[in-house]
């Protein structure tokens, strides 16, 4: 094993759909009333866990901290290489285990004071030191033995073991003098606007309403320059169907994760421009291996007949992932293969013929048979302990896609003698029930970074919780092939070797398929071309504008001239018109919502 540990996961990237919460009658909201038209409004159809970035998992949650706060290093718009952030050159030892970055000169928080190497040898050594700290982003930090600054401008990171995602860090580094006084992560007081406001992003942190709004002015001393772009607004939407007719009606600017169906009625609309490209997301439906613990104590409640991978591999020829692509996201989609999606190429894993799982109801059927579960009355299978083959299949009741593709799954898994109970609930039970265990089946989606590191590592044996509901994969899988694999690949500087072992590594956990990928979803954008162009894409050719590894998208949006007056919100008649808790406002104290608490993953 080339790392004592293997690092613990955290995510920093993806989500899922919001939750249903109960409609309310609007008031017009306390928005800005700015005349300015660079006030861009972005519909969010997704949760904001949190906006303390040692603790946002949410894919929402996590792009909002790019916005306000600069890393060492991101991937470049071009093409995803890394480039230069608060770090302006790095070099490794020549044994690779010491890594020197230099700090950008000049460079300043929002509130005049200077960044130094002094703040990102702090915000390492806080996760490192911090459990709590660690829940976002411990896997980054998990191979290194000491981070220090010996001046102000030059930080030291020395690993244990080579590691080839150095420049791919996705940590926020923070202010130390803010961030020093704060002594528990948990502490509400760590998503307030007096903590997050201080920045050195693109964006500044001014406002952050849960469950309705999150407001960022454009830093005037950014070190790349001020965005043209003077205000985002991120208001959230229950769905994206009520996103769509705002942004028709003019009173959104921006739109994303839309249905086949938006997509194509949104071509056609007048003063509105729509995006296609591959994206970076897959979805998985996640089978119950037995959740463990750390400790490999079980926990949770899952089936028992799930931890046989005879059971997981007739789950897995049982379903048609063409018909997902073609009938519930219209055509927009690639077909599935490893966890990494083919827009990063070098990574990718595609299946081969004798092992890729087809639709095949009779082999399904067959698996069933040799693992001993006989056909019993009503056509549902029992075990030989006598209890039915029967899952629950958790899904966002919010999403077009959890909706439809449960009822397509449910019909094949009947046809092979499974039964099915649909469990449609927000997306708060969907990350509480799948992080602790308490789930048989559940549709999850992930999105992935350039570097393959991290949804690899959130695979291993490492990722496994320290307690039911804690920071984990909630995959629940431990395998020592697939650790070994992993751990080979994170240690290889060779790119082209580097790949090999991210594909074998991903062809191990297929072969064990503790979740089933079953589509890589195109990114369906669309925005307000009367009121905003430039749009910058990552990758520039064909590549998606908002949720992306970097802040290109937005920061690099002009206003259009003469575009037309924002009014800095919605009107409250669109408000109120949008109706049936389309659009979830928080009223105050007295509005009960359903408890957050910081999730197991960034989902996408």
């Amino acid at each position: 094993m080339l790392f004592s540990r293997l690092r613990r996961v955290r995510a920093a990237f993806a989500a899922l759909a919001v939750p249903l919460l109960m409609p309310v009658a609007f008031a017009q909201p306390a928005q800005a009333q700015s005349d300015n038209s660079g006030v861009l409004r972005v519909a969010l159809v997704q949760e904001i866990d949190h906006l303390n970035p040692f603790t946002a998992s949410f894919a929402s949650s996590t792009m909002v901290g790019r916005f306000a706060w600069e890393f060492l290093t991101l991937p470049s718009a071009e093409d995803a290489t890394p480039t230069g952030g608060i770090a302006e050159s790095w070099e490794p030892s020549p044994d690779g285990l010491t890594w020197t970055f230099k700090i950008r000169p000049g460079m300043k928080w929002s509130d005049d004071q200077p960044i130094t190497a002094a703040d990102a040898a702090f915000t390492f050594n806080r996760i490192m030191d911090d459990e709590k700290a660690a829940e976002a982003n411990g896997s980054y930090v998990e191979n290194f033995e000491s981070v220090t600054a010996p001046d102000e401008s030059t930080l030291v990171i020395k690993i244990k073991e080579r590691q080839a995602s150095m420049t791919a860090l996705d940590v926020p580094i923070v202010p130390e003098h803010i961030w020093s006084g704060i002594e528990d992560m948990a502490d509400p007081r760590t998503d307030s606007v007096e903590v997050v406001g201080v920045g050195s992003g693109p964006f500044l942190i001014t406002e952050y309403r849960p469950n309705e709004l999150v407001r960022l002015k454009a830093n005037p001393g950014y070190w790349r320059g001020k965005s043209k772009v003077e205000e985002l607004q991120f208001l959230k939407f229950d769905n994206s169907e009520a996103a769509v007719n705002a942004l028709r009606n003019g009173e959104v600017d921006f739109v994303n994760r839309l249905t086949q169906a938006q997509f194509d009625t949104l071509k056609n609309t007048d003063d509105v421009e729509t995006n296609q490209a591959n994206g970076r997301r897959y979805r998985e439906l996640l089978m119950n291996p037995g959740a463990q613990n750390i400790e490999r104590q079980p926990i949770g409640d899952g089936h028992p007949a799930l931890r046989d991978v005879r059971v997981r591999k007739a789950i897995a020829k049982a379903i048609d992932p063409q018909v997902l692509v073609d009938r519930v996201l219209g055509g927009y989609g690639e077909l599935p293969g490893g966890l990494v999606p083919p827009i990063y190429d070098n990574f990718h894993y595609t299946p081969a013929d004798d092992v890729k799982y087809t639709f095949d109801p009779d082999a399904a059927k067959r698996e069933l048979d040799a693992a001993g579960y006989r056909e019993g009355p009503g056509g549902i299978r029992v075990g030989p302990d006598g209890r039915k083959l029967e899952f629950r299949l958790t899904a966002r009741s919010s999403e077009d896609y959890g909706q439809r593709a449960t009822d397509y799954i449910a019909g094949w898994l009947k046809d092979v003698g499974i039964g099915v109970k649909k469990n449609l609930v927000s997306d708060n039970e969907v990350d509480e029930t799948t992080s602790s265990g308490h789930y048989d089946l559940a549709l999850s989606g992930w999105g992935t970074n350039p570097d393959p590191d991290y949804i690899l590592a959130k695979q291993t044996c490492a990722s496994l919780p320290a307690s039911s509901g804690s920071s984990s994969s909630n995959a629940f899988f431990c395998d020592e092939e697939y650790d070994r694999l992993y751990a080979q690949q994170a240690a290889e500087t060779d790119e082209a070797k580097r790949g090999e072992y991210a594909r074998q590594a991903q062809a191990r956990y297929y072969d064990q398929v503790p979740s089933l990928v079953l589509d890589y979803d195109n990114a369906l954008e669309a925005y307000r071309s009367d009121r905003f162009t430039n749009f910058q894409r990552q990758p520039v050719e064909d590549g998606q504008i908002m949720e992306q590894t970097g802040y290109w998208g937005f920061y690099n949006a002009e206003p259009v001239a003469g575009g037309g007056d924002s009014g800095g919100g919605l009107s409250a008649g669109a408000w109120v018109g949008i109706g049936a808790g389309a659009l979830v406002i928080v009223a105050g104290a007295a509005t009960v919502l359903l408890r957050r608490r910081a999730s197991t993953e960034d989902r996408e």
